[in-house]
C-alpha cells in the first residue's frame, strides 16, 4: 500500500497524488511524484519505500534493487526485506534471494510465502513441502487455493525428479490445476494411463472456468492448454506411441506459445523421437532449447537431458569436436554420470578407435566403482563388436553383482560355446548354483539353473556330471517324473543295470489315465490335420467306398495350343526355338539385291521386274488380312521386301520426294 506522510504545501499535495495512483494501479505516475517528493526530501524513508514499490509494479526490478542497495543506511533489511528478497527472485538470484529472507529478524506471511517459492526453484522440495503445510496451517485467506496448489507441484516435483512415493495430502482437485500437478505425480510413479485421464479432467476443467471468465484473451487460453496438450504428448511418447505424440508436438509449436520452457521441452522431446533420423529437422528444434532465459524455466535435470541430447544430436552428424565438447562439459559438471562417458566411448568408435574407448570406459569404471556394472557391460558390447569374444566373457565375469543372474548365466554360457570353450560354459554354471544353493537354496532358478546344466553337458558329451545334477533335481523333488525319465535316459548311456533299477520307480502304465478326447483334438485349430467329418454315402461313392477304397483324382493336363497356320502334314522346323541369328541355314541380310532390283529414278517411273516383286502374285505368300485402304499386304513371317507405293502417274517427275521410305519388312498399304 501506498503510503501518506504530513507536510505542508508542495509535498502535501504530491503525496496526495502518489495515494491517489496507487490506488487506481497507475505506478507510473505515482513514481514520478515520489521522485518530487525525493527532490524535496532524499532520504525520506517513506518516499523511498514508495518508490521502490512503484518500480517493481512497474517490472523495473533492477532498479528497485539498486535503489535499495544505494539506501542500506536509511532502507535497512528490516524495514524492506521482503521487496529486496522478491526483486533478487524475479532477477534470478535465487541464492540472494534465500540469503535475503533468513537474515529478516522478522519473518512475515509475505516472506514465508516467497521462502517457500524461492525453496521450489532451489529444488529443495522436503523444507518446500515443510514450509507450505506450515502456512496452510497457519493462514486463513482467499489465497488458500494457490497455496494447495503449490504444494501439489512440490509433490509432483518430488514424484518426478526425485522418485519419490508421494503421499496423499487429502486436496480435493477442484481446479485444473490440481488436476495437472496430480497428472503429473502419476506419471513419475509410471502410472500413465491414470495420468492421461487426469489430463483429460484438467482440460474439461479448464474450459468449464472460461464460462466464468472475462478478460481472458485467445492467447491465455492457447498457452494454457499447450502445457496441458504438452503433457499429455509425453505420455502418448511414453507409451510408444511417436507417430501421435510427435503430431501434437508439432501443433504446440506451430501455435508459438510464448512460454520457452515448454518449447524447450517438446522440441528435447521430438529430438529423442528422431533420435539418429531426421537430424535436420532436430538440429531446426535444437534453436528453441537455446532460447533466452530457458535455463530459469526448467529443471536443473531437464537442462541436462537437454545438453545430453545435444552431444548426441552433434555426434549423430558427425561434428566430432562439438561432441566431445559437449560431453567434457557434462562431465566435468557431473563426474559420477554415466552418459557424458559413454557419448564419448559412442564417439570414438565411430572413428574406428575402439581401443581409445575401451580405456576411457576402463578409466571410468576404476574411478567410480559404483557405476562400474554398467559401464564393463558397455566394454564387453565394444569387445565383442571386436571380435573378442573370450576377452568380453572376462570382463562379463568380473561384473560380481551380476555373475548368478540368469541373463549374464546365459549371455556367458552361449559366448564360451561359440569360442568352443565348454569347460569355462560348465564353471560358469557351477558358480551360479553355488550361489543359489548358499543364498536361496529354494528358488525356482536354482532348480532351472541345475537342469539347464545338465542339459548342457549332456549335449557335450559329459554324462556322469549330467547324472550327478540330475540326482540332486531328483532328490529334492522324487515325485518329478520328467527329471526321472532324464536321469534313466542318462544312465542308460553309461550304466544300463542302474537304469533299469531306476526304471522300477516309474509309474505303470496302468496308473496313467490319459483322458483325451482324440476328435476334439484332431479337429482342434492347432492340428495340422483335421479328419474331415463323415458324410452319406449313396450310389457309385458308396461302392467305391466298399470296393477301390479313396483314390487320389489325377489332374488333367491342358492341351497346349496350336499356331494358326498349323499343318500336321509338314514337319516343324527342329531349329525354330532358335534366334534366326543362330539357325543354321542363316544367310544374312541380302543388302545388294535391293538396289539391282529397285529402280533408282524417281517414284513415278517402274522398272522392269516390278511384277516379278508383286508379293501378291507370289505363291509362297500366305494370304493375310488386308489393311483399309491397301490392295495386298505382306505376312509378318515373309523375308520378301514389300513394294514402294507409287504416286499417281500424272505427277511430274521432278518434284522433290516429300514423303519418307517406309520401314524395310513393313506392311504395304495406308
Amino acid at each position: 500500500k501506498m503510503a501518506a506522510a504530513g507536510g505542508s504545501g508542495a509535498a502535501a499535495a504530491l503525496w496526495s497524488e502518489v495515494n491517489r495512483c496507487g490506488q487506481n494501479g497507475d505506478f507510473a505516475r505515482a513514481l514520478k511524484s515520489v521522485n518530487k517528493i525525493l527532490q524535496i526530501s532524499k532520504d525520506d524513508v517513506t518516499a523511498l519505500q514508495c518508490k521502490v514499490v512503484c518500480l517493481i509494479q512497474n517490472g523495473n526490478f533492477k532498479e528497485a534493487l539498486s535503489v535499495i542497495n544505494t539506501h542500506t543506511k536509511v532502507l535497512p533489511n528490516d524495514v524492506i526485506a521482503f521487496e529486496k528478497a522478491y526483486c533478487e527472485y524475479r532477477l534470478n538470484r535465487i541464492e540472494n534471494a534465500l540469503k535475503t529472507i533468513q537474515s529478516a529478524s522478522q519473518q512475515t506471511d509475505k516472506l514465508k510465502e516467497l521462502y517457500g517459492q524461492v525453496l521450489y526453484r532451489l529444488e529443495r522440495y522436503d523444507d518446500c513441502l515443510a514450509a507450505y503445510r506450515d502456512l496452510i496451517r497457519n493462514s486463513q485467506d482467499e489465497y488458500e487455493e494457490e497455496r494447495k496448489t503449490n504444494l501439489s507441484a512440490v509433490v509432483a516435483a518430488q514424484s518426478t525428479w526425485e522418485k519419490v512415493m508421494p503421499e496423499d495430502l487429502g486436496l480435493r482437485e477442484a481446479t485444473y490445476e490440481l488436476c495437472y500437478n496430480s497428472a503429473c505425480a502419476l506419471i513419475g510413479q509410471g502410472k500413465l494411463n491414470e495420468a492421461m485421464k487426469k489430463l483429460q479432467r484438467a482440460e474439461a476443467f479448464f474450459l468449464f472456468a472460461l464460462i466464468f471468465l472475462q478478460d481472458v484473451t485467445e492467447e491465455d487460453i492457447e498457452a494454457e492448454l499447450a502445457i496441458i496438450h504438452g503433457q499429455m504428448a509425453y505420455i502418448m511418447q511414453l507409451q510408444g506411441r511417436t507417430e501421435d505424440a510427435l503430431q501434437l508436438y508439432n501443433q504446440i509449436i506451430k501455435l508459438k506459445p510464448t512460454d520457452v520452457g515448454l518449447l524447450a521441452v517438446i522440441a528435447n522431446n521430438i529430438i529423442t523421437i528422431n533420435k539418429d533420423q531426421n537430424v535436420f529437422d532436430s538440429k531446426k528444434k535444437v534453436k528453441l532449447t537455446n532460447a533466452e532465459g530457458v535455463e530459469h524455466k526448467l529443471s536443473k535435470k531437464q537442462l541436462q537431458a537437454i545438453e545430453f541430447n545435444k552431444a548426441l544430436l552433434a555426434m549423430y552428424t558427425n561434428q566430432a569436436d562439438q561432441c566431445r565438447k559437449l560431453s567434457a562439459s557434462l562431465q566435468s559438471q557431473s563426474p559420477e554420470h554415466l552418459l557424458p562417458v559413454l557419448i564419448q566411448a559412442a564417439q570414438l568408435c565411430r572413428e574406428k578407435q575402439h581401443a581409445k574407448a575401451v580405456g576411457l570406459l576402463q578409466d571410468f569404471a576404476d574411478q567410480h566403482p559404483a557405476n562400474a556394472a554398467e559401464i564393463k557391460l558397455t566394454m564387453a558390447q565394444l569387445k565383442i563388436a571386436q571380435g573378442s569374444v573370450t576377452k568380453a566373457c572376462m570382463i562379463l565375469r568380473s561384473i560380481e553383482e551380476l555373475q548368478h543372474k540368469p541373463g549374464m548365466v546365459s549371455a556367458l554360457v552361449t559366448m564360451y560355446s561359440h569360442e568352443e570353450d565348454i569347460d569355462s560354459a560348465i564353471e560358469v554354471f557351477t558358480q551360479a548354483i553355488q550361489w543359489y544353493q548358499q543364498f536361496q537354496p529354494k528358488s525356482s532358478v536354482h532348480l532351472s539353473l541345475i537342469r539347464e546344466a545338465a542339459n548342457f553337458k549332456l549335449k557335450h558329451g559329459r554324462k556322469k556330471e549330467a547324472i550327478s545334477d540330475l540326482e540332486e533335481l531328483w532328490k529334492q523333488n522324487p515325485k518329478d517324473v520328467h527329471t526321472l525319465a532324464q536321469l534313466i535316459s542318462a544312465y542308460s548311456l553309461v550304466d544300463p543295470e542302474k537304469a533299469k533299477v531306476l526304471s522300477k520307480h516309474l509309474p505303470s502304465s496302468d496308473t496313467l489315465s490319459l483322458k483325451v478326447d482324440v476328435d476334439a483334438l484332431e479337429n482342434s485349430h492347432g492340428a495340422t490335420y483335421i479328419r474331415k467329418k463323415a458324410g452319406k454315402l449313396t450310389g457309385d461313392n458308396q461302392q467305391k467306398e466298399q470296393g477301390q477304397g479313396d483314390v487320389k483324382k489325377k489332374k488333367k493336363k491342358k492341351k497346349g495350343k496350336l499356331p494358326k497356320n498349323y499343318d500336321p502334314k509338314v514337319t516343324p522346323d527342329p531349329e525354330r526355338w532358335l534366334p534366326m541369328r543362330e539357325r543354321s541355314y542363316y544367310r544374312g541380310r541380302k543388302k545388294g539385291k535391293k538396289k539391282d532390283q529397285v529402280g533408282k529414278g524417281t517414284q513415278g517411273s517402274t522398272t522392269a521386274g516390278s511384277s516379278e516383286l508383286d508379293a501378291s502374285r507370289t505363291a509362297s505368300s500366305p494370304p493375310t488380312s488386308p489393311r483399309p485402304g491397301s490392295g495386298a499386304a505382306v505376312s509378318a513371317t515373309s523375308n520378301v521386301i514389300p513394294p514402294r507405293h507409287q504416286k499417281p502417274a500424272g505427277a511430274p517427275a521432278t518434284k522433290k520426294k516429300q514423303q519418307q521410305k517406309k520401314k524395310k519388312g513393313g506392311k504395304g498399304g495406308w
